[in-house]
């Protein structure tokens, strides 16, 4: 939590200010509250985590606000297994499962109360109300979220006396409250795993969330689309911000640092500086995903000629990455492995970089030895939902070597990056690279494309941007 200052102008509070600030404050208690959208979503995930272990006290903690700088705090984003749990946002929260002699549990929430106005608390240290905001009450909580709702400032004390159970937390997001419970790192671990484990597959609130981010998603990248002659006389800033723009108009912001890679950078995965320039006749590859106020985000990638119109080198490479999405898309059905779409995807890729001369086949060889990886780099998709790499910490057995199911989330983006001092390619192949993401949907019968509102095939995207470029 960020500090005080050393340096305030002020050294400190008179009596008289005090009992100022103290009084005619009009009563604020919000009394039309109703039960949240997602409180009877996570009242399932609840009864399910409950399930998995009878007889233990969990404790899920939301996290605490982190130092940016000095005494500047990054915005505040709580722990994705206490949203999906909780249903809830708050900072320095925790929720608790206690269990009962049935076997199963009392839930509850630790929550900040709001400040009270018969001390300095509510005015006075950067956490304060009237500084930060005005947060619920703790009746006000228990109205939204459905659930029985204590003050977080006795949770360590309570926590430490508590007895008769066995207790797990989900460690590194609160330390006050870690050092409050008696439990081991191996079992702590195994909590975290199932809280992952349960976002797997999505219900129907979740997809439709994942639908809004997506759909904001489309807007966003025609957005830029509309604005590429501004950002060729800037830089890839100007394409930061505008997508930016429409995350934080619809969403709560972006879910994860923006991509835009132009040019040379497009081979780099993780380009974030976007402080390079935009110029007509290069690439650009954007990877960007708007996040909606419930915090589910999108992923998706687009590579687009920014002069409007793929040259045949570009465009040569840009079908063979679309001809490799194509095969991974259609692996991704019900009951089939959840590799299957990254082989697919892969092996294709690994034949076209044997016809190519880039590596030595054959192709069969080349994928099993993984040649293809020094122009492919990453796997070719991911889980999605709460965090852009959804589920990270589930149970390898439930995942990468899991089976896909109805309700899962995930991407499909395969790319091929040739980067700009690589000599064993030609030196016009140098520095382009592609990648193209979709975010789908396992359905009963195959998938649903959320994103297929952005165009994918070379023609398509010439054509779209043909219509809306600025």
């Amino acid at each position: 939590m960020a500090k005080g200052r050393k340096n305030g102008l002020y050294s400190g509070i008179s009596e008289e200010l005090s009992a100022l600030m103290r009084t005619g404050w009009a009563d604020t208690e919000r009394h039309d509250l109703r039960l949240g959208e997602q409180a009877p979503y996570a009242a399932r995930r609840r009864a399910s985590l409950s399930a998995r272990f009878p007889g233990e006290r969990l404790v899920i903690p939301s996290g605490n606000l982190k130092v940016r700088s000095n005494d500047d705090s990054y915005p505040f984003r709580p722990y994705s297994g206490y949203v999906h749990t909780a249903g809830d946002q708050a900072r320095d929260g925790a929720l608790v499962l206690e269990p009962r002699a049935d076997g199963g549990h009392d839930a509850f929430c630790y929550q900040l109360p709001r400040d009270s106005r018969d001390n300095d608390e509510f005015w006075t240290g950067a956490t304060a109300e009237l500084w930060m905001g005005r947060r619920r009450s703790l009746a006000e909580s228990e109205l939204v979220l459905g659930l029985p709702c204590r003050d977080v400032r006795t949770a360590a004390d309570d926590l430490a006396a508590a007895s008769g159970a066995p207790s797990r937390i989900v460690r590194g997001l609160d330390p006050s409250l870690e050092a409050a419970v008696t439990t081991d790192e191996e079992r702590d671990a195994e909590l975290e795993e199932v809280l992952a484990d349960l976002r797997l597959v999505k219900d129907d609130w979740e997809i439709a969330e994942l639908r809004k981010a997506v759909d904001s998603t489309v807007r966003g990248f025609t957005d830029v689309i509309g604005e590429l002659s501004r950002a060729i006389a800037s830089s890839e800033r100007w394409i930061e911000g505008t997508f930016f723009r429409r995350a934080r108009l619809e969403g709560n912001a972006v879910g994860y640092g923006s991509i835009c890679a132009a040019g040379e950078h497009a081979t780099i995965m993780h380009w974030t500086d976007n402080d390079g320039p935009v110029r007509p006749g290069d690439l650009l590859l954007l990877d960007a995903g708007v996040e909606t106020h419930t915090l589910y985000t999108a992923d998706v990638t687009r590579t687009l000629p920014i002069s409007g119109t793929f040259t045949p080198l570009q465009r040569k490479v840009y079908d063979a990455v679309y001809a490799a999405q194509e095969a991974g898309m259609a692996a991704v059905k019900p009951g089939a492995a959840y590799r299957d779409f990254h082989e697919a995807s892969q092996r294709y890729l690994a034949a076209q970089l044997v016809e190519w001369g880039f590596i030595v086949g054959p192709a069969d060889r080349a994928y099993e030895l993984g040649l293809q990886r020094r122009f492919t780099m990453a796997g070719t998709g991911h889980m999605l939902g709460l965090d852009v790499h959804d589920c990270a910490q589930a149970r390898n057995e439930e995942y990468v070597d899991g089976v896909l199911e109805p309700g899962m989330v995930l991407t499909v983006e395969p790319g091929l990056y040739f980067q700009p001092d690589d000599l064993t390619v030609p030196e016009e192949w140098r520095g382009i690279g592609v990648r193209i993401e979709d975010d789908l949907v396992v359905t009963d019968d195959g998938h649903e494309n959320l994103s297929a509102g952005l165009p994918r095939s070379a023609d398509d995207v010439e054509a779209w941007m043909a219509r809306f470029a600025g």
